[in-house]
């Protein structure tokens, strides 16, 4: 028989190269584990042993490597060879049949097995990203890099070095405790390779097989016995799935074990996986999840009557009023993976699998019975709890980031429907009818890809959107209003920019030049955009090249009789602009007292000349003859406007305009006094109440509930507290302007009403702590914060 091909997938190459540089930094460190290890034998035969098996594997350690690298290429290559490929899967054999096998040959494969398993054990999570993308390459099931080949290859390297049975011992148990702290990182920077080199996860594909309870299982998921294929199975079809209902839910016994110190989840480096997949599942258990979500809510001692468990959860609990403190009494929906708690473990491997079905279960115990969340929306969310824990079985990335697109989901609509006081009507009742309907189709469809809930995201933020300027249009013109002034604003500024560049080589006073381009710029373009008095426009435009002349020397009497008769109307037209802009009186007072000075002063000094004179004149038509910029001309809004900080929009507004939008007048607020605290309002969560022993830590920062960085984080339809008197009041953010500088907020259930901010004045809102998110946290966090309280008093208890 030929040898095998010793030819690889150039990406198994490289993963094979990265694993043979984990392996020279394990034989290095191993080597001074030996040293230091002999320094604190308590024996001299144990401390001989060490430093004899030191220096052997020092003069030995090229051997080691090479032999290692051999080792791993011989079996991957056999793995792929044709030969192999061709014969049978040889079945596992029952320990009754070992007595055919040599000593020897059984004392390595159990060997072999031991190291597999300590690796292993510290790299699960790892190892489950690779498992993605490997089975791809390799054309095998099996991943040709599983921790029984890396074990393998370190006994024959071990077994190159000597011959030594008892230095053998001393170099395979160093060796091995190096080796395993080393894989952890090399089997997530070979996951991080392939997804570099443009390499995509394995799609699950569901294999023919047995379930844990014995049922036989196709490719497509379905029972091939029609026991519970899906949500039409008749009830003669349905399989037993045993295991009545389970007591209690809450941590209880399911939690024994699993939020508190779990060895081997460390954290990884990457967050989340490539593609538009979560990682792989047992295909067993994807079956199993699959048998579930489509389970009747009646079957298998689940609580809460007969009806199937699809459609049963989607149903209202009612056309009552939700007030936000449990006052509806209604019973909760079932927690599934507390009741089926057993025969998930026994669908899953690990006991790494096993503490996230635990904790997954603990944390719907808590979101389902959150006192913000309406019962109506724990409905729909319970119908999330198979898909979550899917994503978090596959994607340890679902609890080390916030922005996992599938927490997204799970925290939007709940906190979406805390602004929501009654779901029997309109807005509320449409919102409900539209998350259902988001939530059916993430339960019923293909839950196992990060573009179906990215999808879904988008879909509810485009409808709150909608929905909330439908609101708002049905009570007014406030949006129209506030884009316009907006608009305005962005046109003032680029104008003022313009005739900033523009006036800079002009020779005139400082003064001068910066009311034109600050302030008359304004009244400009709010007569340009005035399209019932066209000839406004061109009259103010005017007065900018004839105020720049009127501070010119005069040459002869003529010259200054003729500026003493135009005076009049200069400043008529002067302050008609001014008036426009509502420009404040103790802003005027200032540039007048520097204008007329002027003024007197040109009169007295020598005229200039006539080429000078016809320079400046020239230069100023060039100016002022450009008409100012239109909306057309405007780039989409991007970024919030850039003004001054003491610039008040709200006195761009008259007052009709004002009353009308409901703009909230900033002297009305007592800013001096006092705020109090909010008895109702938790504290904030650190990043210690939503860590989980055992699981990834929380990498990114939670969003602020309160202070000024709220306003970089407001969400549009979130409930927020609003103190603007004595008493707090609940608002919803209905609108936020296109570039943040009004903010729209409505207040009332039934009978609405609006109450807009400019971006200075929600500033000092929040500022002050007069502004804060209605929900100290989100739910998933909030509800990790519960579990956490309930695991330490079940501690203490016990």
């Amino acid at each position: 028989m030929n040898p095998p091909d010793l030819r690889l997938n150039p990406h198994l190459e490289a993963a094979l190269q990265r694993i043979r540089t984990a392996a020279e930094q394990a034989a290095e460190r191993g080597a001074e584990g030996m040293g230091l290890s002999a320094l604190s034998a308590s024996q001299t035969k144990r401390r001989d042993e060490l430093l004899a098996a030191q220096f052997l594997f020092r003069k030995q350690q090229v051997v080691f490597g090479q032999h290692f690298y051999q080792s791993l290429r011989r079996q991957l290559a056999a793995q792929r060879s044709p030969e192999m490929a061709a014969a049978p899967a040889p079945k596992k054999k029952d320990w009754t049949e070992l007595s055919l096998m040599g000593d020897e040959q059984l004392e390595s494969m159990v060997q072999a097995d031991r190291i597999g398993m300590a690796i292993g054990h510290q790299s699960e999570w790892e190892l489950r990203e690779v498992d993605s993308y490997i089975a791809n390459l390799s054309g095998n099931e099996r991943n040709p890099l599983r921790p029984e080949v890396i074990a393998q290859g370190l006994l024959d390297g071990v077994n190159s070095v000597t011959e030594d049975p008892a230095v053998r011992q001393v170099l395979t148990d160093e060796l091995t405790r190096a080796l395993s702290q080393e894989m952890r990182a090399c089997y997530a920077d070979i996951a991080e390779l392939f997804r570099s080199r443009g390499l995509r996860p394995q799609d699950l594909r569901v294999r023919a097989g047995v379930d844990p309870l014995g049922h036989s299982t196709r490719g497509s998921g379905h029972s091939e016995q029609g026991g519970l294929d899906g949500p039409d199975a008749g009830p003669s079809g349905r399989g037993n799935w045993g295991g009545g209902q389970r007591g209690g839910g809450g941590f209880g016994n399911s939690m024994h074990g699993g939020l508190g110190g779990m060895p081997g989840g460390g954290r990884r480096g990457g967050g989340g996986v490539g593609g538009g997949g979560f990682g792989t599942v047992d295909a067993q258990m994807m079956d199993l999840l699959r048998r579930l979500s489509h389970m009747p809510s009646g079957h298998g001692g689940l609580a809460g009557g007969g009806g199937d468990y699809n459609s049963g959860w989607a149903e209202d609990y009612g056309d009552g009023q939700w007030n936000g403190g449990g006052g509806m009494a209604v019973s909760l929906p079932p927690n599934l993976i507390v009741q089926h708690r057993e025969e998930l473990r026994q669908a899953s491997t690990g006991n790494l699998d096993h503490m996230v079905i635990d904790v997954v279960g603990s944390l719907f115990d808590q979101i389902l019975s959150d006192p913000k969340v309406p019962p109506q929306m724990a409905r729909l969310i319970a119908r999330l709890q198979l898909p979550v824990l899917r994503v978090a079985l596959g994607d340890n990335s679902f609890f080390s980031t916030r922005k996992h697109p599938v927490r997204r989901f799970v925290n939007r609509i709940a906190s979406l429907a805390c602004a929501f006081d009654d779901f029997s009507e309109d807005p509320g009742k449409a919102f409900l009818s539209h998350v259902r309907d988001l939530v059916q189709d993430v339960a019923n469809g293909d839950f196992d890809r990060m573009d179906v809930y990215e999808s879904k995201l988008d879909a509810l933020e485009q409808f709150i959107g909608q929905q909330a300027s439908a609101s708002l249009q049905a009570q007014g013109d406030a949006t129209l209003l506030v884009a316009r002034k907006e608009t305005d604003l962005r046109l003032q500024q680029r104008y003022m920019q313009q005739l900033q560049q523009q006036l800079a080589p002009v020779p005139m006073h400082s003064f001068l030049r910066d009311f034109l381009a600050q302030v008359w710029s304004q009244a400009i373009v709010l007569a340009a955009r005035d399209e019932k008095q066209p000839e406004r426009a061109q009259r103010l435009r005017q007065l900018g090249r004839q105020l720049v002349m009127s501070v010119q020397p005069k040459a002869g009497s003529d010259a200054r009789k003729t500026f003493l008769a135009e005076l009049p109307i200069l400043m008529r037209t002067l302050n008609e602009g001014l008036d426009l802009i509502q420009w404040p009186e103790a802003a005027r007072k200032p540039f007048f007292g520097q204008l007329l000075p002027a003024h007197a002063e040109s009169l007295k000094v020598a005229a200039l000349t006539a080429l000078d004179y016809n320079l400046l004149a020239k230069q100023l038509d060039q100016v002022f003859g450009v008409a100012p910029p239109e909306e057309k001309d405007l780039p989409a809004a991007t970024s919030p406007v850039d003004l001054p900080e003491d610039t008040d929009l709200g006195s761009r507004l008259s007052a009709a305009e004002a009353q009308r939008i409901g703009l909230m007048d900033e002297t009305k607020v007592d800013w001096s006094g006092k705020v109090d605290i909010d008895l109702a309002a938790e504290a904030p969560l650190q990043a210690v109440d939503i860590s989980i022993d055992g699981l990834p830590a929380v990498e990114d920062e939670p969003d602020p509930n309160a202070g000024v960085l709220l306003i970089d984080h407001l969400q549009l339809g979130f409930a927020y507290n609003m103190l603007t008197g004595d008493d707090w009041h609940k608002v919803r953010l209905a609108h936020i302007s296109a570039g943040r500088s009004f903010f729209i907020f409505t207040e009332g259930s039934k009978h609405q009403q609006t109450v807009t901010m400019t971006a200075r004045m929600l500033k000092r809102l929040c500022e002050s702590g007069r502004l804060r998110a209605f929900e100290n946290a989100y739910l998933l966090e909030r509800a990790t914060a519960r579990a956490r309280k309930q695991l330490a008093a079940l501690g203490a208890k016990a």
